[in-house]
């Protein structure tokens, strides 16, 4: 897929969403840059607010894509830090319009991460205006890939905003979020991670991604299979890694393909239930010993009821003691944090989709045939809030 020219891609209706998949790793040694050129401004400015306050809470917000940022990496970041000083939350924007009442409290010091590809969805205008409106002490960090956009532009001049502007390319000009979400994803790990070799970390994930790229006929195989329901499922981090993969293959097809995500645990007590002959499990599988062993029960239970057409493991290196379908990247990768390898891990996902949407006739840069589904939310209607 990534061999075809722009007249081939451009025929299957694929170039944008193919080219912004594949750029991503080059991408990300632009987001190292940009943070390492603005590493003091954002100390700085953590620092001036964690001075001032005993406990401060930090809100992961955005709308579909970018709310699965924050599920990415929030369990990550509240394992790495003091949570009787700093505790981090992911809420949709979506989930605080609609009762801010539930999230926001006036005496608690709040920084809102705001993680935007355009920075003009409805809902993430409206959630920073709510907390302004009901909280004291109130700060933010706009991670957004438009330096045109509503957000964007209301940080400039704002000294409680620190705006942290994605690589331009990250402005995916597809349906799908693709670089967005990865760009997004790695600059606040850069922000808020003081344990990692920034630089190593960064240089490890740009030869993952690029192996899983070179690695695309693994995904062909998966898709050459009969199948119409695909289930993702990852613990902690690889949660919200494994919702933002399933969303990418339901948008790019236009729901003809049936997903669902869960955790390896959570995926007996009911869900199991949705396996048939046309099912594919796909399980990104943690690096973390304790928790890589809940990942194999699983897999391999699913594997031997043999009711599934394909169950896949995503791996950094193999799996011993299971036999179904795997894809490893290197062993020597083995020392990075799972939450850093949902940035290779989820090219695996990008390219199913894009693949799954080819195969039943879908055009994966504008996937919608009725229009209804669009590229920034629309319809949406803003009530006035009052306290």
């Amino acid at each position: 897929m990534f061999e075809m020219d722009t007249a081939q891609l451009t025929e299957l209706g694929a170039e944008i969403t193919t080219r912004e998949i594949k750029q991503q790793p080059e991408l990300w040694q632009e987001v190292l840059d940009n943070y390492q050129a603005k590493a003091e401004e954002i100390t700085t400015y953590l620092e001036k607010i964690q001075a001032k306050h005993e406990f401060v809470q930090v809100i992961f917000s955005g709308a579909g894509t970018s709310a699965f940022v924050g599920e990415t990496i929030s369990p990550y970041l509240n394992k790495i830090h003091d949570q009787k000083k700093i505790r981090f939350q992911a809420v949709a924007t979506t989930d605080i319009v609609a009762a801010p009442d539930y999230i926001f409290q006036e005496d608690i010091p709040t920084i809102l991460v705001s993680f935007a590809r355009s920075g003009n969805s409805p809902e993430s205008v409206a959630t920073v205006n709510l907390a302004k409106q009901l909280v004291k002490d109130f700060y933010q960090i706009t991670i957004t890939c438009a330096a045109e956009g509503k957000l964007a532009k209301a940080a400039e001049g704002d000294a409680e905003n620190l705006l942290l502007l994605q690589p331009s390319r990250s402005n995916d000009a597809g349906f799908a979020m693709t670089g967005s979400f990865t760009c997004m994803l790695l600059t606040a790990l850069l922000v808020f991670d003081a344990n990692t070799d920034k630089e190593k970390v960064v240089s490890d994930l740009i030869e993952m991604g690029q192996q899983m790229l070179a690695d695309a006929s693994f995904v062909q195989e998966i898709i050459d299979l009969d199948f119409n329901r695909v289930i993702y499922l990852g613990s902690a981090g690889f949660f919200g890694l494994a919702r933002e993969a399933q969303l990418k293959i339901l948008e790019l097809t236009a729901g003809k393909i049936a997903t669902m995500y869960e955790t390896p645990l959570g995926f007996r007590h009911g869900p199991k239930s949705l396996i048939d002959e046309n099912t594919l499990v796909i399980n990104f599988v943690s690096s973390n010993p304790y928790s890589r062993q809940y990942d194999a029960d699983l897999i391999n239970e699913v594997y031997h009821d043999q009711i599934a057409r394909q169950v896949v493991a995503i791996s950094v290196d193999s799996i011993e003691g299971i036999d179904n379908k795997q894809y490893n990247f290197d062993a020597k990768y083995s020392h990075i944090e799972d939450v850093y390898l949902s940035l290779p891990f989820v090219i695996f996902a990008q390219t199913l989709s894009l693949l799954a949407a080819i195969k039943v006739g879908n055009n994966p840069d504008k996937p919608s045939p009725t229009g209804t589904v669009n590229r920034v939310v629309q319809g949406v209607i803003l009530h006035e809030y009052k306290a």
